[in-house]
């Protein structure tokens, strides 16, 4: 009769120590990252996807694509995000920023993107208080509703960059599906 029992406790203590439980999605964004691009290792917990777009050839640097997953009901709204990220590129004084904003559905998923070009001064770090200064660069981002929450992609870089690399993103954002 103990075998039974150390049994049914093993199996109760595997499903505490993987995070799961009978009520909890297991299911993940996925997504298939283009012929070319860098996979790097995320260097943090909230970074599910981290690559290196090799840069264009007058380019000095690369573009960086990541994608975050803060959990469910974390990471802020869609529109906040949109407007974040567009506060991030700054145009010469007097000149408004125009983004380009869409939201198209990609296997079922509601994504929200934008696309904005100007000067980088996003912060280097979370917190840090040191600002990029990156003039003539572009980001695009988009929030992709799941039934886990959402995630948000974001990739920046010198502008001939992200162009030579513009149909593998778009690429990439038709590849998720949430499995």
């Amino acid at each position: 009769m103990l075998k039974p029992i150390a049994f049914a406790v093993a199996i109760f203590l595997a499903a505490l120590t993987s995070g799961a439980s009978p009520n909890q999605s297991t299911a993940n964004l996925k997504f298939t990252a283009p012929a070319g691009w860098v996979e790097e290792k995320p260097s943090s917990n909230m970074r599910v996807g981290q690559f290196k777009l090799p840069k264009a050839a007058d380019d000095t640097e690369d573009a960086s694509l990541v994608v975050y997953y803060f959990g469910q009901g974390q990471g802020g709204g869609t529109a906040a995000n949109i407007e974040r990220w567009v506060g991030q590129m700054k145009q010469p004084e007097g000149t408004a920023t125009k983004p380009s904003e869409e939201t198209l559905t990609v296997n079922g998923l509601k994504v929200t993107s934008v696309d904005v070009r100007g000067t980088y001064t996003a912060e280097t770090a979370p917190g840090s208080g040191t600002f990029n200064n990156s003039p003539n660069f572009r980001l695009k981002a988009a929030v992709i509703e799941t039934p886990k929450g959402s995630y948000y992609v974001k990739v920046v870089g010198p502008e001939k960059t992200i162009g030579k690399w513009d149909t593998s993103i778009a690429e990439f954002v038709k590849s998720f599906e949430f499995k």
